[in-house]
C-alpha cells in the first residue's frame, strides 16, 4: 500500500525502517506526549517494529502503521497509524508521530488528511477518532485543520512521565470528511 500527496508518500513499514523509528521514539520532544516511553535499547524498538510488521499480515487487517516520507527525496518524516475497531461500527482511531525537524510545515496535516481519505473512501469507515493530551496544542491544531471535532475530554487517562494526564477526544464522520475534502 502506498498513499501519495503533493509532498509526501505514505508507505508500509519495513524492517529497514528500524533505525528511523528508533530515533523517532528516542527523542524527548516525541516522548513528551507519548505513552510508549523512550526505548532503553534498539532491541525494544525492534520488538515493537516486529509486532507492527506482524499486524500487517493479519487477515482481516485491523492496523495500518505507516511511514511518512518526503516524496521528492524519500526522507523519513515520521509515522502515522490507523487502527480499526469493531467492524460493524465501521470505526477507527488515528495517531501520528513526526520528527521535530518537520513540525510547523503542514506535513502532519497533509499526511493525516490523506489517511482519513483512505479510511473513508477505501475502507468505507463511518467514523474516525483521535485522542490528544490536552497540553499538546500542536497536535490538537492538526486534528482541527483536517476537520476533526473536539467531542470531549477524558480525565486522567494518559500515563505520561509517571503522572496521569487528561485527553481530548476528537472525531470525524464520513459525511463531515466528504463535505470538507471531496
Amino acid at each position: 500500500m502506498e498513499l501519495k500527496t503533493k509532498r509526501l508518500k505514505i508507505t508500509e513499514l519495513t524492517f529497514a525502517d528500524l533505525q528511523n523509528i528508533h530515533l523517532l521514539h528516542s527523542l524527548p520532544e516525541i516522548d513528551q506526549y507519548n505513552t510508549l516511553g523512550i526505548p532503553e535499547s534498539i532491541q525494544i524498538t525492534e520488538n515493537i517494529l516486529n509486532d507492527w510488521l506482524d499486524l500487517q499480515k493479519k487477515i482481516p487487517r485491523i492496523s495500518h502503521i505507516l511511514c511518512i516520507r518526503k516524496r521528492d527525496n524519500n526522507e523519513f518524516i515520521g509515522l502515522i497509524g490507523l487502527t480499526l475497531g469493531k467492524m460493524n461500527y465501521r470505526i477507527a482511531e488515528v495517531w501520528y508521530k513526526i520528527l521535530p525537524a518537520f513540525w510547523g510545515q503542514g506535513l502532519t496535516t497533509e499526511a493525516l488528511a490523506e489517511l482519513l481519505k483512505f479510511g473513508f473512501l477505501d475502507l468505507g469507515l463511518h467514523r474516525i477518532e483521535a485522542g490528544c493530551a490536552i497540553e499538546n496544542v500542536a497536535s490538537f491544531k492538526v486534528l482541527g485543520k483536517v476537520g476533526m471535532i473536539r467531542e470531549g475530554q477524558k480525565r486522567r487517562v494518559l500515563p505520561l512521565k509517571g503522572q496521569w494526564s487528561d485527553n481530548y477526544i476528537y472525531g470525524i464522520l464520513d459525511t463531515d470528511f466528504i463535505s470538507i475534502h471531496v
